[in-house]
């Protein structure tokens, strides 16, 4: 995928900046947009756990709600001031570049989540101790808060 297209995307989408603390995505609420990382960090909850920090401009939220045509699965709040462009969810039925450039970030988690499962499942088995499976769990949230730099929109 050529990185001038993803930029020819961006291209005219609105900005919306957020303070440290504030709410960017409730759980449960649809509001049918993607949100672009411009700059600054969010941390991503499910019920009162964090489970990742994203800090990678170009990263995007809001793709499950979009793609699913469903209600938010997480919380995301910002811990910096962040800048986000916003993008209408529906952009993703029309523009295959985005649509895939979202299903290779998904594809890197699944890989991210499936591989630290299997190594807890060992762990359990093997009977680990406590900490050694936090760490794992330590494994697994760096692993969904991270994105390969080739999956990052430059300039985002």
């Amino acid at each position: 995928m050529q990185d001038g297209a993803l930029d020819k995307i961006l291209d005219g989408l609105p900005t919306k900046t957020y303070r440290a603390g504030e709410t960017i995505l409730t759980a449960g609420s649809k509001t049918g947009q993607l949100m672009i990382l411009q700059s600054g960090a969010v941390a991503v909850f499910k019920g009162s756990i964090e489970i990742a920090k994203v800090r990678d401009p170009g990263a995007i939220l809001g793709e499950l709600s979009a793609l699913l045509d469903g209600p938010h699965t997480a919380d995301v709040k910002a811990i910096e001031n962040s800048q986000f462009r916003v993008a209408d969810g529906a952009l993703l039925g029309k523009n295959p570049v985005l649509v895939l450039h979202v299903a290779k970030i998904l594809a890197q988690r699944l890989v991210a989540v499936d591989d630290g499962f299997v190594e807890l499942k060992k762990q359990l088995q093997a009977g680990q101790p406590p900490s050694i499976l936090a760490r794992t769990l330590e494994k697994i949230e760096k692993a969904l808060s991270a994105l390969d730099p080739q999956l990052v929109i430059p300039g985002a």
